[in-house]
């Protein structure tokens, strides 16, 4: 059977050149990132400052409990156990998304994710006075959950309330928050600031002021409008939530384009990791995302602010392939570094290079990508995927990065170059350029590599269609949801 070419289809494009940052676009993915990417950002950093101190609490409570000291090695254990188990619990939390945000909504998902921070902070500040030094550990766990479900939501909420015109750069706001909470991590953990022997728990007492301020602001701001047209089938709710979030009365373009994402997916069936995994249409958009995330792992922290001139795909194939060049000059640097007194000047030119080239463009794109390559009714599932690989990427790089960096010393860093070349170049063969585009062109653009047919062809009377009033096609669709109901 011949497949169809791919039709573009395009939506009519109105004030496109109108940036809309509204204030209330601005606040909500503010307040968002506060409570969600910061806090993953804050708690990546923070543990690191009173590290001594939680072991020297640890080897208190043992001598307590047994009369007896504990063994370097024990300690060294628990310590690696107590930085280890935030991922270990980020990949529950990823698993966790897709029913998640089915049932409660996306900013639903986000207010209820605040609980297990707020017990997370409890736990981990008052362990100390307790006595109980498990509950740093636990505590630990249950905020890696906290940042798994926040990572996969947040992006996803940011992604469905913005236009496709500023979709990108606000979505890079998941990425600067995570940057900006590390920072925070380590200003605060100063000792001139929380880090002493009694002050020190305040570290992680402070995580309860970004999730309340979330709890507390983010119910004043509607909730994604795609959700609510195309999973709970309520248009007035959708059209309201896009007038407050644009700051608009037209928003027939938006609501057109959600249409068109229907027509796309006809009924609005959620689909399951294993489904997603069987459906030949999105085979390489899987994989593109599953490679991106895992190479995303591999170094430094993101920010960005080109994304919208450049595109994600330039800067996603620049930032990978700056990093190769940068790890190989970085690797002999390390190896030649006694041969003169100026090669170790090289390593620190090396390290800065690594960090901004993945500021420009892996750090914050894999999650704008996640929200663009899939459907309504696959994008949770398609985070939960990505999420999963994210997690385990970061675990498997501090398990093995020790291993790696005793076993080939000084070449340690080839590895990563290899990784990044690698994704610089399936990216460069695979990944299409979405900027500027809808859900449903970008489905286009993967429709010859998947080998399928496109799933939405053009209306023939595209330009009769233009005169309809959109608000009564909505109703049409809804009125034949209910009647198949």
């Amino acid at each position: 059977m011949e497949l169809s070419e791919p039709v573009p289809v395009k939506v009519e494009e109105r004030n496109v050149n109108n940036r809309e940052y509204t204030w209330k676009l601005i606040m909500a993915s503010l307040v968002g990132a506060f409570g969600s990417s910061f806090l993953y950002g804050y708690n990546l950093s923070v543990v690191n400052a009173p590290g001594s101190y939680i072991r020297d609490l640890y080897n208190q409570t043992w001598s307590s409990r047994y009369n007896t000291t504990m063994s370097s090695e024990t300690i060294s254990i628990l310590w690696s156990l107590t930085v280890s188990i935030f991922a270990i619990g980020g990949l529950l939390g990823a698993l966790m998304v897709s029913p998640m945000v089915n049932k409660l909504g996306r900013k639903g998902t986000l207010l209820v994710n605040n609980l297990f921070a707020i017990v997370a902070a409890l736990l981990m500040s008052l362990a100390k006075v307790a006595g109980v030094p498990e509950m740093i550990i636990l505590g630990r766990f249950i905020m890696g959950i906290d940042g798994g479900i926040a990572l996969s939501t947040l992006p996803m909420y940011l992604n469905e309330i913005s236009p496709k015109q500023i979709r990108g750069s606000l979505g890079q706001v998941t990425a600067i928050m995570i940057c900006v909470g590390v920072f925070t991590g380590q200003v605060l953990g100063l000792p001139e600031i929380f880090n002493g022997e009694t002050r020190w728990s305040s570290l992680f007492g402070f995580i309860l002021f970004p999730a309340l301020a979330q709890l507390l602001v983010l119910p004043f701001f509607p909730e994604s409008p795609r959700y609510l047209l195309l999973q709970k089938q309520d248009t007035k709710k959708a059209e309201k939530a896009f007038r407050s979030f644009l700051g608009k009365e037209d928003v027939s373009q938006n609501i057109e384009e959600v249409m068109l994402e229907t027509k796309l997916q006809k009924n609005v069936h959620l689909v399951s990791v294993v489904e997603l995994f069987k459906t030949r249409s999105v085979r390489w958009q899987i994989i593109t995302i599953i490679i991106t995330m895992a190479c995303y792992q591999l170094c430094g922290l993101n920010a960005g602010v080109t994304i919208e001139k450049l595109g994600r795909r330039m800067l996603l194939i620049g930032g990978f392939g700056l990093m190769t060049v940068f790890f190989a000059i970085l690797t002999a640097s390390l190896v030649f570094q006694h041969e003169a007194p100026w090669v170790p000047y090289i390593s620190i030119v090396c390290i800065l290079g690594v960090i901004a080239s993945f500021c420009i463009g892996p750090g914050g794109i894999p999650f704008v990508l996640v929200a663009e390559f899939f459907q309504q009714s696959q994008r949770p599932s398609a985070f939960m995927i990505a999420g999963t690989i994210n997690w385990i990427s970061n675990f498997a790089v501090g398990l093995l990065f020790p291993l790696i960096q005793e076993g080939l010393n000084n070449y340690c860093f080839l590895v990563f170059a290899a990784i990044c070349l690698f994704g610089a170049v399936y990216l460069y063969f695979v990944l299409p350029e979405t900027k500027n585009k809808t859900y449903v062109e970008i489905d286009h653009s993967f429709a010859k590599l998947n080998k399928t047919p496109t799933q939405v062809k053009e209306p023939e009377n595209r330009a009769a269609d233009n005169h309809h009033d959109i608000y009564s096609r909505s109703d049409s669709m809804q009125d034949k949801m209910e009647m198949k109901n």
